[in-house]
Order: C-alpha cells, then sequence, then structure tokens
C-alpha cells in the first residue's frame, strides 16, 4: 500500500517508490549506461589504482572494478544532484552474487536502475551548504548501493527501508581530496559500493536501521545541510535524467569545452579568449597551470586550450606531455563567473566563450538530456576507452554485445575477471 507522507520517514516513502516495476524502454536506456561504465572501468586499466587493485589479495573482479568507474572522469553524471550514480550503481548491482542470487542480467538493470533512483533522489536533496564539503557521489552512493542490492536479493519494503537506514548512518565523503595528489576519490566509490552492499545483506539477516537517518534530528541533512530541499519522487525513473560525458574532464570543465568546439567550428576560436561560466565550474576548475593529469581534467583553461590547438578532446590530451605543449595556449584563456548561469546552475550547465573571432552562448552541454549523446555516441565511446584501455577489437565487440544483448550477469563479472 502506499505510504503517508505525514506518517513515515523519506527512505520509507523512498523504498515505497522503487517498488514500481521497471519497464522495458528504461532497462533498454539502462543497458547504455551498464555500457558506458564498462568504458570507463575498461580505459582505466593501466592506472596506478588498478595495479594496486590487481595486486590485492582477496578481491573480487567486481570489487576491482568499483575503484575505476571514475579515474578518467568519464562517468556519467546527474545535473541537480551533482553526481556520479553509474561507478556506484553498477558495481552494487552486479556484485552482489551467491548461489540464492538470480543471474539474470535483466534483474541486475532493474537493481541498478533503482540504485540510480535511491542515489539522485537523495542527492537532490543536499544543498549548496552540502556540496561545499561533501562528495555528493560519496553521502548519497551509499543510499544507491544500498538500493541496488536490497532489490538483486529481492528485499521487501522494510528490509529496504533498514539497507538505507544501515547505508545512511555511516555516508561521507569530504572533498579534501581534492587539494591533494590522492587516490581517495576512488576509495569515495568503492567505499559506498562496500558500505551499501552490507547494509543491504545485514539488512536481509534482519539488522534494522535509523528510519529517519535524513531528516532526524540528528540525521544527515542537520549534520551536513542548511537546506535541504524537499523529496521528489518522480513517475519517470530518474536515470532517464542522467547525462553521458562525452569528453575525460570533470563535468564542470564541459560546457566550456561545448562552447570552445562550437565556436571553432565557426571559425572564430582564436586567442585570446574569454570563457564565462557558472561559479562551480570555477571553483572546481580554474587551473590555470595544471601539473598532473588529474588538475589538466579540472581545468578549463587547459580544456579550451585543447580544443584551440587540437580539437575535439582525446585521453592523451590531459597526458603530462599535453599538459607541457599547451602552456602558451592556456595562458590565452581567461575565466570569469557569469551570474545568468551561475543562478540557471544546477538544472543547467552553461558557457559562454568570446574571442576576437565571435562568441557562443549554450545553456546545456552535450550529453545532457536536452543535447543528448545517442546510443551510436554512446557505443563510440565505449570502443574508444575499451581501446585506451589495451583491450582488442574483438574484445571489444564481446563487451559491447554482452552489455546491449546479454541475459547473464556472470557474463558481465567474467569479462571483468579477464580485463582486471
Amino acid at each position: 500500500m502506499p505510504v503517508n507522507a505525514a506518517d513515515h520517514s523519506l527512505i520509507e516513502r523512498l523504498a515505497q517508490h522503487l517498488r514500481r516495476p521497471v519497464p522495458k524502454i528504461v532497462r533498454t536506456n539502462a543497458r547504455l549506461h551498464l555500457l558506458d561504465w564498462l568504458g570507463c572501468v575498461a580505459g582505466a586499466r593501466s592506472s596506478e589504482i588498478a595495479r594496486i587493485q590487481s595486486a590485492m589479495a582477496g578481491a573480487g573482479p567486481v570489487d576491482r572494478a568499483a575503484w575505476l568507474g571514475n579515474v578518467l572522469e568519464m562517468d556519467d553524471v546527474h545535473r541537480t544532484a551533482i553526481l556520479h550514480p553509474g561507478p556506484v550503481a553498477w558495481p552494487a548491482a552486479l556484485g552482489i552474487g551467491g548461489d540464492a542470487v538470480d543471474d539474470g542480467l535483466e534483474n541486475a538493470l532493474d537493481a541498478a536502475v533503482r540504485g540510480y533512483e535511491a542515489m539522485i533522489t537523495i542527492g537532490a536533496m543536499f544543498d549548496g551548504r552540502h556540496y561545499a564539503h561533501w562528495h555528493n557521489t560519496a553521502t548519497a552512493g551509499g543510499f544507491g548501493a544500498a538500493a541496488a542490492a536490497a532489490s538483486r536479493l529481492g528485499a521487501d519494503i522494510g528490509q529496504t527501508v533498514a539497507a538505507l537506514g544501515l547505508a545512511g548512518s555511516v555516508a561521507g565523503g569530504l572533498w579534501q581530496m581534492r587539494h591533494e595528489p590522492v587516490m581517495a576519490k576512488q576509495w569515495h566509490l568503492a567505499h559506498a559500493v562496500a558500505t551499501g552492499t552490507a547494509a543491504a545483506r545485514y539488512a536481509m539477516a534482519g539488522v534494522t536501521g535509523p528510519r529517519y537517518v535524513l531528516e532526524g534530528p540528528q540525521g544527515l541533512f542537520a549534520a551536513t545541510c542548511a537546506a535541504p530541499g524537499e523529496i521528489v519522487l518522480a513517475d519517470a525513473w530518474r536515470i532517464g535524467e542522467v547525462s553521458f560525458k562525452p569528453w575525460g574532464a570533470c563535468r564542470h570543465a564541459h560546457p566550456a569545452i561545448d562552447a570552445a568546439l562550437l565556436l571553432k567550428a565557426e571559425g572564430g576560436l582564436s586567442g585570446p579568449v574569454t570563457l564565462a561560466t557558472y561559479r562551480d565550474a570555477l571553483v572546481f576548475c580554474d587551473r590555470p597551470t595544471p601539473r598532473t593529469v588529474q588538475e589538466a581534467k579540472f581545468s578549463i583553461q587547459h580544456a579550451v586550450a585543447i580544443v584551440m590547438e587540437r580539437g575535439i578532446p582525446r585521453l592523451q590530451d590531459f597526458e603530462p606531455d599535453a599538459i607541457a605543449a599547451l602552456a602558451d595556449a592556456r595562458a590565452a584563456v581567461s575565466v570569469i563567473e557569469a551570474p545568468d548561469m551561475t543562478g540557471a546552475y544546477p538544472a543547467h550547465f552553461g558557457a559562454r566563450i568570446t574571442s576576437a573571432g565571435g562568441e557562443v552562448t549554450l545553456i546545456d552541454t552535450l550529453g545532457d538530456p536536452e543535447r543528448p549523446l545517442d546510443g551510436a555516441g554512446v557505443i563510440a565511446k565505449a570502443r574508444e576507452l575499451m581501446a585506451w584501455g589495451g583491450i582488442d577489437a574483438g574484445a571489444i565487440d564481446e563487451a559491447i554485445g554482452i552489455a546491449l544483448e546479454g541475459n547473464r550477469v556472470s557474463d558481465i563479472t567474467d569479462l571483468l575477471d579477464r580485463w582486471l
């Protein structure tokens, strides 16, 4: 029966909402997000964190993959929740195996869709105070992982509430890692997956969690938010609101890339260049002199310099040789806040680029639902990422086929085991 908002906590209302069936069209879209995540994981195979994971005893292939979905900064993103659901929802949905768990991929697809839903619904309630210090993907991620794992395990509403409450009671993830050359961002994702899936398993065994973990007097909102938003239980599954990232940089740099590409196509991109965008883009990506690959991915100046000198950004354009080669081009790029775009954010990620040759203003960025990356674009992106990770052409075709048409979770875990 539907729950009464006056008598039930936020996570009880969410748990009820998660019970509705997942339509085939949503499941089909989810397969594209699965492929996107697999591409991101494959592309990160040669990273240092992948090497560390491969050397750790006892970790299964999905456990290892949980560390890699965000390494290249190409993971999917939800704008108003300001988080990346894919790198959490997929390993939680796929990794909760066991003899009693259905190996059917449709069950896992539905579980991931529910993980996206929980993560986005909760993340969208966080406010600016929360995002100023807390990594939304981490703080909402445990809820998403718990929802995905609980769905895969066949949890009822009470067990789902317990799983969400347990996961939320240990939510965390500080932005301090942005200011140091560390791997904590990947740990945030893996920790959210591990915490959420453990919460679901314990809930299935009868362990209970706080029902008012969000809005209670000592709950997550009281601890981390000044003015949390209202819960939105949308009619449509919210995975449909999630954006695909076409380029290997922080999403806050994508509006600049997109606008620069359009101005370049018009023949008007030449230095000096002024890039105006919303405040958070500057907070995260105003970095005129990046020194590392990670810093280059969080540099609007570097992103625009790539477009000026090379065109469409490729993963190699964020590597050390490119950082050195593009120093002069970066120096020609100035960044400023655009108050109108700050006002429209986070519903819209926009940018305005101006140079001697013209001006382009974008309200929404390629990959957003208003300007979607179609299925062919997602497949092409996955191919590029997998090739970057050293996967041969035949294995790439196999992976695409499994993601888009496969029927068994074990086929995906076998694939990950071979890769990682």
